[in-house]
């Protein structure tokens, strides 16, 4: 493919003047870098309003310091719209224990510093100083996790809505192709941007002196800002009753008091069909990274010859944002579309011969919908399928099998793997569907995310119980021996959920022994903004019963639950040690078949706790991972010990 600029959207001044354009109507500021790929929000969006004949330009990762990026750019004649990029930028850019990371995957060379934290006020301020009285939209998973107040983790504080620290004139939340399409031709038909303010799917801050818009359905009260900030039970209560209130066909309007302003929160989008979600998947991305990076982007290194197939997720996990932001209700591609795309990976020259992915949020969510769309209507519940599967809900993977045949039988296609996460219970239904994936689909090592062995903290999770996890290994584990493969499933577990204790790690422990799990990435718990999860955290009340739950918090409780999950690695045997002995439990400490450590520390541990003694007495003037340690300066001004 040519590397011609034309074929991306205009990212300069010259682009636009090369168009023929004196401006474009909108133009989308971004924390990621540019790539046209149907993976990146930023060019869905933007190629969505191309196709509705909007002239539309993308400042990609500017320097936010000045206005200048946005005025050497140009004023936009409708809008602009601002988005942090694919991923908060808070998790993107820390760990859980609040570490800054090493790299950025969303930027060229993976290099950090390309955009500050929390983004999106920051660009919306500018986008206001460069040019005064063109509305301003925030939108993406940032601003959607963060449209009523919420707790962030990283501040430690409850924050209010993204769009008071933006001073934003609409917070456009979940997939907002239809809005945004919406939002610029009645900006072009001559609206004011207030006059939006019925939309679904977006929020806004009414002045001190407005009143309520008028509106055709219920609305109903949040706790407001001063009061959540204040009392854990308010906070739990806000929670219960915004969760509650997500399904697009009966959510009610929301309001919640910012001091003396008042944020409204009209109902979510309704879920598109089929035929809108080919129109957007169809569009003519170049799949590529636009020609002005010199570096691979390596976000799109990893997904650039995956297909997503579907949206949103009727799980409901409690320390997952996916519902928050896609929504619950599952929206699917036709195989038509799908199947043209993997054709078009297919004929790619680059193309290698595997499709990397074939999936969406879950790997096996794919036409599966309520079979009453009347009771669909008035549903309340958080999952379909927890604490049971709903008797209503169609879970057929006939559609699934489908597609993966047909995607393994394009000409070119050598391989068609399934990244996404497998729903175990849903698959534990179907022995078709695990004989497909083992024959076909696998390669070598399958991921799958059983969370934990507790079925109590998988209650609060909202996870089904551990037998699933048992059921399905067995299930992949014959199907795997029947298609003549040795494969194994890579299971992932989430360490410091709220709920769980040293015991449940333990436990845990126990489990990955027997079964010779020896898990090497270990997955902290990270309160998003706005999960029930999150809430359980900051509160310590489960927000749907409202009774109360022990916490992990304290950095060094939250490291001995992630050295209990890696019990096997020689440096983490002092703080297994300690565990087990505090617990009672030194009947796992020997050489015993059952036992998770030796009696006596391995020489590795020894030196890795001298090590740790050592480094100790450092101070670091920043974050681990921006400077280099300079020594032993206690008195330096700034200084800090670990």
């Amino acid at each position: 493919m040519s590397l011609n600029p034309a074929l991306w959207l205009p990212t300069t001044a010259d682009e636009i003047r090369a168009r023929g354009w004196d401006a474009p109507d909108v133009v989308f500021v971004t924390g990621d870098a540019y790539v046209d790929h149907p993976s990146f929000a930023m060019a869905v969006l933007s190629r969505v309003l191309e196709s509705h004949g909007f002239r539309v330009a993308i400042l990609p990762q500017p320097d936010w310091r000045s206005a200048a990026a946005w005025r050497a750019l140009g004023r936009p004649r409708l809008c602009y719209a601002v988005s942090a990029g694919n991923m908060d930028s808070m998790i993107n850019h820390y760990t859980a224990n609040k570490k800054r990371r090493n790299d950025d995957a969303y930027s060229p060379g993976g290099r950090i510093g390309l955009r500050p934290d929390r983004p999106t006020p920051a660009y919306a301020q500018r986008c206001r100083e460069a040019f005064p009285g063109v509305p301003v939209v925030i939108g993406g998973i940032e601003a959607s996790l963060r449209r009523i107040a919420h707790f962030d983790y990283w501040s430690e504080r409850v924050r209010p809505s993204m769009l008071a620290a933006s001073k934003a004139d609409l917070l456009a939340f979940g997939k907002g192709e239809a809005t945004i399409v919406d939002i610029a031709r009645r900006l072009a038909a001559g609206q004011p941007v207030t006059a939006l303010r019925d939309l679904r799917g977006v929020a806004y801050l009414l002045g001190a002196q407005e009143a309520l818009p008028a509106w055709s359905g219920q609305t109903l009260a949040l706790p407001s800002l001063d009061d959540v900030t204040r009392d854990p039970m308010a906070f739990a209560r806000m929670t219960r009753t915004f969760h509650h209130e997500t399904n697009p066909f009966n959510a009610k309007r929301l309001t919640q008091a910012h001091g003396d302003r008042t944020l409204v929160l009209n109902p979510p989008c309704l879920p598109i069909g089929e035929a809108a979600m080919d129109a957007i998947y169809d569009l003519p991305y170049t799949r590529r990274p636009h020609p002005r990076y010199a570096e691979p982007i390596p976000a799109h290194t990893m997904i650039k010859d995956s297909v997503q197939i579907m949206r949103g997720c009727f799980g409901g996990c409690t320390f997952c944002s996916i519902t928050m932001h896609e929504g619950r209700v599952i929206q699917s591609r036709s195989p038509r579309s799908i199947l043209a795309e993997v054709k078009t990976i297919a004929a790619d020259p680059a193309f290698k011969g595997t499709i990397s992915d074939l999936g969406g949020p879950t790997g096996n969510m794919y036409q599966m919908r309520c079979t009453r769309p009347e009771v669909e209507a008035v549903c309340k519940r958080l999952s379909c399928i927890h604490p049971t599967i709903c008797k209503l809900l169609g879970t057929s993977h006939a559609p699934t099998i489908e597609l993966m045949r047909g995607a393994r039988a394009i000409p070119g296609v050598k391989r068609v793997h399934i990244a996404s996460g497998i729903r175990m219970d849903l698959a534990n239904l179907d022995d078709a569907y695990v004989d497909e994936l083992a024959t076909h689909h696998v390669g070598g090592h399958l991921k799958v995310a059983p969370e934990h062995q507790s079925d109590r903290v998988l209650a609060l999770m909202k996870k089904p119980g551990h037998r699933e996890f048992e059921t399905f290994a067995g299930k992949f584990r014959r199907a795997s021996e029947r298609a003549g493969k040795e494969q194994y499933l890579v299971p992932y577990f989430i360490a410091s959920h709220p709920g769980s204790g040293v015991d449940d790690m333990i436990e845990l422990a126990v489990f990955l022994k027997k079964h010779g799990y020896r898990p090497r990435q270990v997955q902290d718990f990270i309160p998003a903004p706005m999960d029930i999860a999150t809430c359980i955290y900051h509160t310590g009340i489960d927000p749907l019963t409202m009774a109360p739950v022990d916490t992990v918090k304290k950095l060094r409780d939250r490291q001995t639950q992630r050295a209990l999950m890696q019990f096997f690695e020689p440096r983490n045997w002092f703080v297994v040690h300690k565990a087990l002995v505090d617990a009672g439990r030194r009947d796992l400490i020997g050489s015993a078949k059952h036992c998770l450590i030796a009696a006596t520390p391995p020489p590795e541990a020894v030196a890795a706790k001298r090590r740790e003694a050592t480094e100790a007495t450092h101070v670091h003037a920043e974050d681990a991972g921006t400077q280099p340690t300079i020594g032993y300066r206690p008195g330096r001004k700034g200084a800090r010990r670990r």
